[in-house]
């Protein structure tokens, strides 16, 4: 799931570890989510071991959608979320934005999707510049997308624009275990395991040595709390799953 966007300004931004340009980002992130996009579905089980079907559900169980609400699901990819919150709203529409449009052409394949057509947009966009006007969407979610994001603080003020006040962001992403020794643990097999996975998977070592090495570049719990309220979130807060494997963050457009 990716979203990005470019400039032109010279800066450099995180790539794994890399350092790159800026303006280069978006093009990188793409191709990988370009390569990776029609086997990520697949991917996402074996790398989680399914854990992350349950992460999604613990985001709809704190999130409980509400009957007739409009959700916005950045870096939406294949649908997961967006199919998971229109079965708890029981009606109501959801727009997928991505930045990939392979993802979508695969999400817009699966089952679900095929069920759920008159509730569903499917839209190539950029999470710093959404194509939605202020007020928009009862619900904002972006699940393992994030940390892919040139500058994420652009993204959070969007998501904060396009929500109508009382709305809610919801934030499903990889974070830090707080144990050290469980956190070495878990690098081990992230970076020993996964792109080996991914080769075998995938045909595609690098790009997931790329995801790996994202999630150990992105903001711990708190940091990243921190800069939800800087957007203007108010009654912000954060769960960990799985020990902090992964974390969802929770904020209101008060």
């Amino acid at each position: 799931m990716t979203n990005d966007s470019t400039d032109s300004d010279g800066e450099t931004a995180d790539f794994g570890f890399q350092t790159v340009a800026r303006a280069d980002k978006a093009r990188m992130v793409q191709g990988v989510f370009n390569s990776v996009a029609s086997k990520y579905d697949i991917m996402n089980d074996v790398m989680s071991m399914g854990i992350h079907r349950l992460w999604k559900d613990a985001m709809m169980d704190w999130l409980a959608p509400r009957p007739g609400q409009r959700l916005l699901d950045v870096a939406g990819g294949t649908g997961d979320v967006s199919f998971r919150f229109l079965a708890r709203a029981g009606h109501g529409h959801a727009t997928v934005l991505d930045l990939t449009a392979p993802m979508l052409e695969a999400g817009r394949k699966r089952a679900e999707a095929e069920r759920l057509a008159g509730s569903l947009d499917w839209v190539v966009g950029d999470a710093m510049a959404l194509p939605f006007a202020d007020n928009s969407f009862d619900v904002y979610t972006i699940s393992f997308g994030i940390r892919n994001v040139t500058r994420p603080a652009d993204a959070l003020a969007e998501a904060y624009r396009v929500l109508r006040p009382g709305g809610r962001l919801m934030v499903l992403e990889f974070s830090q275990i707080p144990n050290d020794m469980m956190q070495k643990v878990y690098d081990l097999y992230s970076f020993n395991v996964i792109p080996r996975m991914g080769q075998v998977i995938a045909g595609d070592r690098d790009s997931y040595q790329y995801l790996v090495e994202s999630i150990r570049r992105f903001p711990d719990q708190d940091t990243f709390l921190s800069m939800i309220r800087a957007a203007g979130f108010g009654n912000a807060k954060y769960r960990n799953l799985s020990l902090g494997i992964a974390a969802l963050h929770s904020g209101w457009k008060l």
